[in-house]
């Protein structure tokens, strides 16, 4: 086998752990009702890349899916959450 294939071989194995969707929760501080909730909410579901988004009022969790292969950076996932008045505490990505 050549170098070139190898590497195709390989790439084709690698493939389906590349496209995966993408599992992202959020630790949000400051959110105290329903109406923070769905604010929050609602602009993740504009997102084209976010595919399921739940907000729990009782963890101050945000966990967000994303399309396969796709994703949302950090430093976007933090512009909405401030800029719909709350603090992100912590980001965590399922591997």
């Amino acid at each position: 086998m050549t170098t070139r294939n190898f590497a195709f071989a390989a790439l084709l194995l690698l493939l389906p752990f590349l496209a995966e969707a993408k599992s992202i929760s959020v630790q949000v501080k400051g959110m105290v009702c329903a109406f923070c909730a769905q604010g929050i909410e609602k602009k993740f579901k504009s997102l084209p890349e976010i595919t399921k988004v739940h907000v729990s009022l009782e963890t101050k969790l945000v966990s967000l899916e994303t399309q396969e292969g796709k994703d949302i950076p950090d430093d976007q996932i933090k512009k909405i959450i401030t800029e719909s008045g709350y603090d992100v505490v912590k980001i965590e990505r399922a591997k």
